[in-house]
């Protein structure tokens, strides 16, 4: 009875893994004939001549050994081979070369050797769920989760799902607005699953844009449809973004479609993105229109595709400039990550001003990269630039202080000292009428002396 106990007592345990891992009953019981298996090798030198039966819905294990009947005087191994005597204690009948089959018990290998059968299981069946845990969210990836969030840090937020598996959404992967308390479920996506040394760890996201993606096939129909397609998505998360639709069905207007009656639709996924604006374009593969759409609400006035550089310029009337860039440069950063194009602003200009000077001729002064930013904005000659405030200029721009103040003090030079060469200029030609005075009254002068001595 205390065999069976034994026995019975160890299924139970490997019984709450089952329940408790969510491994099928196949998978577990190959680990239990491996795990014991391994033992009965370990402690008797071979175990091929085992039987292992095991019925985890039962608890029962059962462990059988084979072996051939020898002479009492030719036994030899005792784990292969059963004497004449003994084999007839068990069944008279036996003779030398039959093969007795009898049954073993955990007890009978010690236990010693059971408490390190228990910890190998263990050690199997906790590899075996972290591949179980691996496998699965390695299908998930791109997927929408949910979790209840566990713990709080400082650099990431520990969740836990369904199935009390452990998911990570770090500091850097929540929306700038995210607020959450312990206990509230929260909707990511699995941006990522890492596998060190065998430790899983799924790392969520919020600010992905394929979190958006997934968003508009939950909250719209004919996108989930597949009536609709996104063709690409901009985001800055918790600010504002992008979203290019199409539709194969001219009775569907997709912008329509997306948005809903009044918003209604997109109202639900703004809200889950912290009140993030989102802008929904018509697709188009006509380069020039589809930039110009990207950069709504700004009305273009030309465009010129540079289309071995991937660079667009488009020109606009001053008063559009700032519609073009967005608040602290968003409309045309989310349009150039939308379009693929490297999106230049400028300023529409009816009559140059031939006093003024076009940006490049300071590259050997000021670095290319910073007059690139400047162009970025509007801004393509020096007095561009100076007509802004410097405020304006470090905010849009999205350059440093120092760096502003560098700028403006070398196109400010410039003009002064343009300034400076026309005083000069006119100094100098006031200087040459006086200098003419001068000789012509000398003249005079010694052409007076010179008839006096004469005389």
């Amino acid at each position: 009875m205390g065999k069976k106990k034994e026995s019975i007592s160890l299924i139970d345990t490997f019984s709450e893994f089952n329940e408790l891992k969510n491994i099928d009953q196949a998978t577990m019981i190959s680990v239990l004939e491996e795990s014991f298996r391994n033992v009965i090798a370990k402690t008797l030198g071979t175990d091929e001549n085992f039987d292992i039966i095991i019925n985890p819905d039962k608890g029962d294990l059962e462990i059988w050994r084979n072996r051939t009947v020898v002479d009492d005087n030719e036994l030899e191994n005792p784990n292969m081979e059963i004497s004449l005597s003994e084999a007839q204690k068990i069944d008279a009948s036996f003779e030398i070369g039959e093969e007795v089959t009898d049954e073993l018990h955990l007890v009978d290998f010690g236990r010693r050797t059971i408490l390190n059968l228990r910890q190998t299981l263990a050690s199997k069946i906790l590899e075996l769920e972290k591949d179980n845990l691996y496998n699965k969210y390695k299908e998930k990836v791109g997927e929408i989760v949910t979790g209840e969030v566990y713990q709080i840090w400082k650099k990431e937020m520990l969740l836990l799902d369904d199935e009390h598996n452990e998911l990570i959404l770090p500091k850097t992967e929540q929306i700038p607005n995210d607020f959450f308390r312990k206990g509230e479920h929260v909707r990511a996506i699995v941006a990522r699953v890492e596998n060190t040394n065998n430790n899983p760890k799924i790392i969520l996201s919020r600010t992905s844009p394929v979190f958006l993606e997934r968003l508009f096939e939950m909250e719209i129909p004919e996108i989930n449809d597949g009536l609709i397609t996104i063709r690409g998505i901009a985001r800055i998360p918790g600010e504002r973004a992008k979203v290019a639709v199409e539709s194969y069905d001219d009775r569907i207007d997709p912008v329509g479609a997306s948005v809903g009656m009044k918003g209604f639709r997109i109202h639900g996924i703004v809200r889950e993105l912290r009140n993030e604006n989102i802008d929904v374009i018509n697709y188009t593969n006509n380069t020039s229109l589809y930039i110009q759409r990207a950069l709504s609400p700004a009305k273009i006035n030309s465009i010129a595709i540079r289309e071995e550089e991937h660079r667009a310029e488009v020109f606009l009337y001053p008063e559009e400039v700032s519609l073009a860039i967005g608040k602290g440069g968003a409309n045309i950063k989310l349009a150039s990550m939308l379009t693929g194009y490297n999106i230049e602003v400028f300023r529409e200009i009816d009559n140059f001003d031939e006093e003024d000077i076009y940006l490049d001729e300071f590259r050997d002064e000021i670095d290319g990269w910073i007059i690139d930013q400047l162009k970025k904005i509007g801004c393509s000659t020096a007095k561009n630039v100076l007509a802004l405030s410097r405020d304006k200029i470090i905010k849009e721009a999205d350059l440093e202080e120092v760096t502003v103040d560098n700028v403006l003090n070398i196109l400010r030079a410039e003009f002064e000292d343009i300034d400076s060469d026309e005083e000069l200029s006119d100094d100098d030609d006031a200087q040459s009428d006086d200098i003419n005075d001068e000789d012509i009254y000398d003249e005079d002068t010694n052409s007076d002396d010179d008839e006096i001595e004469i005389n």
